[in-house]
């Protein structure tokens, strides 16, 4: 089993704390009227080309970059890092005990929150990069977060106390400050201007043996591994290993590229797939940080997806590049602006729009207040409009309008069920029920949400392919509303095709799929 890992040092549930960041974008502090700004060097032009020797060694460059990066290390009180929350691939007993994370006696691997500590105090470490010559170091959330004490080693041997200016978890960036001037702080480079086959350096101190330098390349740009809201990694397979989290990845000139942050491994050690944060990405959340104390993000308002090549013959759409608008926010800039669900968002801010995730990160990226000119397709016609970008909303502010929770994954028991298609109907082997108050309360679906519940899933069918599961609510059957469950049977019966669009409801979200039929029961697995 593939895992991701980030790579902080410490012993306990440090090493999970960044795992459920997500990769976002921000203004520069200049944008919004902060007060307070870091004074960064940044130099935009290209690496050198790929025919400009390197000479027989990387020493020079590493003498360049080596004191820029530092040892950060913590100390925190047991009882608190137990008592964070675990995400769920933890749930894995193996991967508890890698971790040395307690076991609470059912036998299963699982530890309780709040269970007794087995020490009072735990330490932890991770590296950080020197931005400033007066004492900004930027490096990873999970590294400092929840942390009561943190000191960072210089490679001068100085040992500093260092104070929490502004984390992101969100990014899993953090931003800390020691008291000292004229450091040697590092040269940003331009991370858009990355390209794969790079030649990059991993700068840290892995295991707490001491700063190390391991070499590599740029092996894939724009990665998203870890399922997040916002994901954008530079992937590198230069060697990064836990104690590394924070710490630089630097091109051939010694500027900051990206934030070493995680790893991909079936082992917990490094198997040649990491992941850093854009240098760029990690610039301008700093400058947030510094400026504001917290990282503001531009809003749209929807839910969206991919655009697959099934989804494209459905919407009419002559490519697969776009952003699907599976559910609209009432009230949101989106809404506001005419989005419908079922657009397409071919552009945003006069850039193309490739995929949903580079849209959220673009849409992240816009100061709240701005207009936007986004051109969408609608029945395969173009239609331009103007959005107002707003503020993201906290989390807390979006689960009190009804955002999303825990994923149900449960059995509905002896709830009356009913058949969603017949013998020459389609979605055969869907079982649909009507969406009434038990079914809501059982499958904690929001109020606002209508349509017809499924109930089972035949694990041979087509729609099980296609991703169907229990408690998935039905709210669209090719672009007509579902409102109960013989709605969902009688636009099944004798259909014009075997492909089926629907719109679904589940607890991450709006999105649609295509069951495709059209096929034998054995062919029906590859689809989705």
């Amino acid at each position: 089993m593939s895992l991701i890992h980030t790579t902080t040092g410490r012993r306990f549930l440090q090493f999970t704390a960044g795992l459920v960041a997500a990769s976002g974008l921000a203004w520069a502090a200049a944008s919004h009227g902060g007060d307070k700004s870091v004074d960064v060097k940044v130099d935009k032009t290209p690496v050198a080309a790929a025919n400009t020797p390197l000479g027989p060694s990387y020493a020079p460059i590493v003498k360049r970059v080596a004191p820029s990066v530092v040892k950060v290390l913590v100390t925190e009180r047991a009882h608190e890092m137990q008592q964070r929350n675990l995400p769920q691939f933890f749930d894995d007993p193996q991967l508890r005990r890698f971790f040395g994370i307690p076991d609470d006696g059912s036998g299963d691997g699982s530890s309780r929150r709040g269970a007794a500590p087995e020490a009072p105090v735990e330490q932890g470490l991770g590296s950080g990069v020197i931005v400033s010559p007066d004492g900004y170091i930027l490096t990873n959330n999970h590294v400092v977060n929840g942390a009561d004490t943190i000191k960072v080693s210089l490679n001068d041997g100085r040992e500093l106390n260092a104070k929490v200016v502004g984390t992101d978890p969100d990014t899993d960036l953090a931003v800390v400050k020691v008291d000292a001037k004229n450091l040697p702080a590092i040269t940003f480079a331009d991370s858009d201007k990355a390209e794969v086959g790079d030649h990059v350096l991993a700068v840290g101190n892995p295991f707490g043996i001491g700063e190390t330098v391991t070499s590599g390349m740029v092996s894939g740009l724009g990665r998203a591994t870890m399922g997040l809201e916002y994901e954008d990694f530079i992937q590198t397979d230069a060697a990064i290993n836990p104690g590394n989290s924070g710490g630089a990845l630097v091109d051939a000139e010694g500027r900051l590229l990206g934030v070493n942050t995680a790893i991909l491994s079936r082992t917990g050690g490094f198997q040649g797939i990491g992941f850093a944060i854009p240098s760029n990405l990690a610039h301008s959340v700093m400058e947030q940080l510094v400026s504001n104390g917290r990282v503001v993000r531009g809003y749209l308002g929807v839910d969206v997806q991919d655009v697959t090549p099934e989804l494209a013959d459905q919407f009419k759409v002559g490519n697969n590049k776009g952003a699907l608008v599976a559910a609209v926010v009432d009230g949101s800039p989106a809404a506001e602006a005419g989005i419908r669900s079922g657009d397409v968002i071919k552009s945003f801010d006069g850039a193309p729009v490739v995929d949903s995730r580079r849209l959220k990160l673009a849409v992240a990226e816009v100061a709240p207040g701005t207009k936007v000119k986004t051109e969408v397709m609608r029945d395969g016609k173009d239609v331009d409009l103007t959005i107002a970008i707003a503020a993201r909303p906290s989390d807390k502010e979006m689960a009190q309008n009804g955002g999303r929770m825990g994923r149900y994954r449960g059995n509905r028991g002896g709830r009356e069920q009913g058949s969603a298609a017949n013998d020459t109907g389609t979605l055969n082997g869907v079982g649909v029920a009507d969406l009434d108050a038990q079914a809501r309360q059982e499958f904690d679906v929001p109020a606002e949400v209508h349509g017809a519940l499924i109930t089972e899933v035949d694990p041979n069918s087509a729609a099980a392919a296609a991703g169907l599961q229990p408690g998935d609510v039905i709210e669209e059957i090719n672009h007509q509303a579902v409102h109960s469950g013989d709605d969902a049977v009688k636009l099944t019966e004798n259909p014009p095709s075997r492909k089926t669009l629907l719109r679904l409801w589940n607890q991450t979200g709006n999105h649609y799929v295509v069951v495709d039929e059209t096929g034998s029961s054995s062919n029906a697995h590859n689809q989705g």
